[in-house]
């Protein structure tokens, strides 16, 4: 089986083209889908998009398919590297590479007890670096996002409309 990248997009293109709902309705889902899908928080993707689509009462099915384009198993490297190195850029050497190998070469001479005490303090550090990060790539995201869709599916409402109108 050939996976077609062209075909692929095409469809996810047809998928948000076939929305139903207000333009500021599906802008903004697709907002929250892109900013909570670029932030590390990967197990709890789904969650947290349907809680704050629901909370705010905006398209959750628009969320939700645009998560899926952007954090999907081919983007995952590069969303945390870049969460990492937009984190470390506001809190240095709190996860790098230096400190991981250190900390690998500790665990390897500690007793079970002391490993954990170590992890616990790599783990907050590495939640840190890697939120502050997904945060700052969260917010420019979600905004272009927004904007973007919603002039296109203002522009698709009026064509729609125009249509409907000739018919």
């Amino acid at each position: 089986m050939k996976w077609d990248l062209r075909r692929t997009a095409r469809y996810y293109f047809l998928r948000l083209k076939r929305l139903q709902g207000s333009p500021n309705s599906l802008a903004m889902g697709l907002a929250i889908g892109a900013s909570i899908a670029i932030t590390p928080t990967l197990p709890l993707h789904t969650l947290m998009i349907i809680a704050i689509t629901l909370l705010v009462r905006v398209n959750t099915v628009a969320a939700l398919l645009i998560a899926a384009v952007i954090s999907n198993p081919l983007t995952f490297i590069l969303q945390y590297w870049l969460a990492w190195k937009i984190g470390d850029f506001f809190f240095p050497d709190r996860l790098s590479w230096i400190r991981l190998k250190t900390v690998l070469s500790m665990l390897m001479d500690q007793g079970i007890i002391d490993s954990l005490h170590t992890l616990s303090k790599l783990s907050m550090d590495a939640m840190l670096v890697l939120f502050t990060g997904g945060i700052i790539l969260a917010i420019p995201l979600g905004i272009l996002t927004y904007f973007i869709s919603y002039n296109f599916f203002s522009k698709l409402r009026q064509k729609r409309q125009q249509k409907h109108l000739l018919n």
